[in-house]
């Protein structure tokens, strides 16, 4: 029941208190680039949520079972680029091959989560935090979940933006800089939450 527990809290925390986008700010440039629509919003939300999970699954072992193994600790960061890499290489392939709509409508963004460094984020403080493989597996899946809530929240936002007439000095980058930014600080209003929810 503790370990249920447990994984309930890393979960909602992942998605709601410690949001990589929103609260950590990593991840930044697919929430600005493709949250112009909420079907591609949705598409990257998914895809990287994968890749985080598949990201996960493989990186834990090789810290825990290879790096950590022969005191090559010192090659984490370079070792998970390259498993995130090949990673995201094979879901662009299968993209491409099973849905060429949403693979032509993520563009140039999808290529990018490689370099996302809230998928990379995501997998080193796993390890910081030391969490087991479940724990990192349902981790990233709330980091995941976080990011997707994150893209279609400020897609919606997006789209009233459009609709709406700014003053001059706030049109484009501005607004939708400033619209982030009070996102973010809405889910500063779940920091206390989920300590008070399981006290």
């Amino acid at each position: 029941m503790d370990m249920l527990k447990n994984l309930i809290i890393i979960m909602m925390t992942s998605v709601l208190v410690n949001n990589y986008v929103l609260t950590k700010f990593l991840g930044i440039c697919p929430f600005l680039g493709v949250s112009k629509k909420t079907n591609q919003a949705v598409g990257m939300g998914i895809a990287v949520t994968f890749v985080m999970l598949l990201a996960t699954a493989v990186t834990w072992p090789i810290q825990e079972y290879v790096l950590n193994a022969f005191g090559l600790e010192y090659l984490q960061t370079i070792v998970f680029i390259l498993v995130i890499a090949a990673l995201v290489q094979l879901v662009e392939m299968f993209l491409k091959k099973s849905i060429p709509a949403l693979h032509a409508s993520l563009g140039i963004y999808l290529p990018l989560i490689t370099t996302n460094c809230a998928v990379l984020g995501v997998c080193k403080n796993n390890i910081t935090d030391e969490f087991g493989f479940v724990e990192s597996l349902v981790s990233s899946l709330g980091a995941g979940l976080g990011f997707l809530l994150a893209m279609v929240l400020f897609a919606g936002v997006r789209s009233r933006i459009e609709s709406s007439k700014p003053p001059k000095s706030f049109e484009g980058v501005p607004i939708t800089l400033t619209a982030a930014a009070i996102v973010a600080l809405s889910f500063l209003g779940f920091g206390g939450i989920i300590e008070n929810l399981f006290a």
